[in-house]
């Protein structure tokens, strides 16, 4: 069950990730067929060596004729749709545009359905997707992780003008990530489909233990002088006690309140969790001469837990907190997209201990399918893991016969 870990030194972009999929493996004959699988039969794909940083890198480059500048996700999705695409690999770099949609739509105040994607409604970013989800696929990677971000600096023309460096649209695809600026006078690192990719994909930080089985380095385009500007990634197995999840070292703060309102516990929650928090609990307690009070805590990373031990103090009536650390097995997991009644709605899916997968349909698309549908929230969760489970039982008679 080989693991790919991202090392985005430099950023990440699509082509990039096309680059290190061929250098660890992935048939540079596939991908040069990709576009006519996607009916775009005047496309060619050039795949070289190239140094950057004296470091041998696999470069991905697409000639393409002059074509429609962008395009809304609808059609983008029936682009895919009528192609020869596996219904996974289908399903994933639908939730990569929906992804990037949704973020465009947020920065301009508009609908998702509304948005016209320029750069990643273009041809190289759609071959950029569908090759890198498709390219993982192939691979038999069972769990994508990405280390921290380096994200550049300055500025970068883009369709709607000079904007800072990372793009807004870029930035808000990379919240709840690790990232780091610069390095200085790198200019933009991370591109809204790279962006894009590793929010989808991606289940979190690279595990603490690993063995590499491989590894290989995709170029970008710019090639400055002293530093290898690739994106590596790493093909390994996770550590034999690793079992079915990763273990990590976390932050807990703590604290005690007995003068804070129901209402005021809910707002402080959501802007510890706004803030980074990965968990927030409201725990009822007993507090001195027995008065009824809240115990709020939360679960932080260790970079992030000084910044929100002092939302804490700064935004609860509290005047002391407690902090300790604590070992956390996450499960693996993944999201997955099902068709409820003519809507895409994701899933969580993890990996159990023995190998066995659960599946969760995010609530929040239950919410938008049933205000579109009037469908009960009961009857489309019921509905979603119904057709989710189904696919599975698919999978797993393929792979018995296979």
């Amino acid at each position: 069950m080989p693991i790919a870990i991202l090392d985005p030194f430099s950023g990440i972009s699509g082509d990039m990730t096309l680059g290190a999929l061929i250098a660890v493996g992935l048939d540079p004959e596939w991908l040069s067929d990709l576009p006519r699988v996607l009916g775009l039969d005047d496309v060619q794909v050039r795949v070289q060596e190239v140094l950057r940083g004296e470091i041998v890198c696999r470069k991905v480059d697409f000639d393409i004729p002059p074509q429609p500048h962008g395009r809304h996700i609808r059609d983008i999705r029936r682009l895919v749709a009528a192609a020869g695409v596996p219904p996974v690999v289908r399903e994933r770099a639908d939730l990569v545009f929906t992804a990037i949609a949704e973020a465009e739509a947020e920065i301009h105040g508009m609908s998702a359905d509304e948005v016209h994607l320029h750069e990643v409604g273009a041809v190289d970013a759609i071959l950029d997707v569908v090759g890198a989800v498709w390219g993982l696929e192939l691979l038999g990677v069972t769990a994508v992780h990405c280390g921290t971000l380096s994200l550049g600096d300055g500025f970068v023309r883009a369709a709607h003008g000079m904007l800072p460096v990372p793009a807004p649209a870029t930035l808000k695809l990379l919240e709840g990530l690790r990232v780091r600026p610069g390095p200085e006078g790198a200019g933009e690192l991370v591109t809204p489909t790279g962006a894009g990719l590793v929010r989808v994909l991606a289940a979190g930080p690279p595990p603490d233990e690993y063995v590499p089985l491989r590894s290989g380095f995709g170029a970008g385009t710019k090639n400055p002088v002293g530093r290898a500007n690739a994106l590596r990634i790493v093909i390994a197995e996770p550590a034999p006690d690793a079992g079915a999840g990763d273990r990590e070292q976390l932050v807990t703060i703590a604290a005690d309140v007995d003068d804070m309102t129901g209402e005021q516990l809910g707002a402080l929650a959501d802007r510890l969790r706004e803030a980074g928090a990965l968990d927030v609990v409201l725990v009822p307690t007993l507090m001195k001469k027995g008065r009824p009070g809240t115990r709020i805590e939360l679960l932080s990373s260790p970079d992030r837990a000084g910044s929100l031990e002092e939302a804490l103090l700064l935004h609860s009536t509290s005047i002391g907190v407690r902090r300790g650390l604590v070992s956390r097995r996450a499960l693996r997991r993944e999201w997955e997209s099902v068709d409820v009644f003519g809507h895409a709605v994701s899933l969580k899916v993890v990996t159990l201990p023995g190998g066995g997968r659960r599946a969760k349909p995010e609530f929040d698309d239950l919410v938008r399918v049933a205000a579109a549908t009037g469908v009960p929230l009961a009857e489309l969760a019921t509905t979603a893991l119904n057709g989710w489970a189904r696919r599975e039982e698919r999978r797993n008679a393929e792979s018995c016969a296979g």
